[in-house]
C-alpha cells in the first residue's frame, strides 16, 4: 500500500511541474540595408522616415533634431517543479539614432544590431565561469 501511495504522490508532483518558451517582439525590425543606404549630407528627414518608418522618439537639439528607432526581441525559457523554478530571459535590441542639421539633412547615423542574437536558455547552476 505504501508503494501505491508513493506512486500516487510522485505522479501528482510530476503533474505539477512544467516548462515554457516565450518570444515577444517590440516594434518592427529595422532593415539593416536601409540604414546602410542612408547618406550623410544627402539624405533628408523625409527620406529617412520613408525608409525606416516613424521613429520611436524625436529629440529636438536646438535647431537640430535626432530620431531614435528601436526594435526589441525578448526570449524567455522557464521550468518549474513544485518549489523550484528556473527562468532565463534574453532581451536584445536593435537601435538606430539618426541626426539631422537645421535643414533636416542627415549629419550622421549610429546603430547597433543585436535583436537577432537573443537566445532561449535556462540559468546555469554550476560554477561561475
Amino acid at each position: 500500500m505504501t508503494f501505491l501511495r508513493s506512486l500516487l504522490v510522485a505522479s501528482a508532483l510530476l503533474g505539477l511541474s512544467g516548462c515554457f518558451l516565450s518570444r515577444s517582439d517590440v516594434n518592427e525590425p529595422i532593415p539593416r540595408d536601409a540604414v546602410q543606404a542612408l547618406k550623410p549630407g544627402e539624405t533628408t528627414a523625409g527620406q529617412v522616415t520613408q525608409a525606416l518608418g516613424a521613429p520611436v522618439e524625436v529629440v529636438q537639439l536646438g535647431r537640430r533634431s535626432a530620431y531614435r528607432y528601436e526594435y526589441e526581441r525578448i526570449k524567455m525559457t522557464g521550468f518549474f517543479a513544485i518549489l523550484v523554478g528556473l527562468r532565463g530571459v534574453d532581451q536584445r535590441s536593435d537601435r538606430v539614432w539618426v541626426f539631422f542639421d537645421e535643414n533636416d539633412v542627415l549629419t550622421h547615423v549610429g546603430s547597433t544590431f543585436e535583436g537577432d542574437r537573443a537566445e532561449y536558455e535556462l540559468p546555469y547552476l554550476g560554477e561561475n565561469d
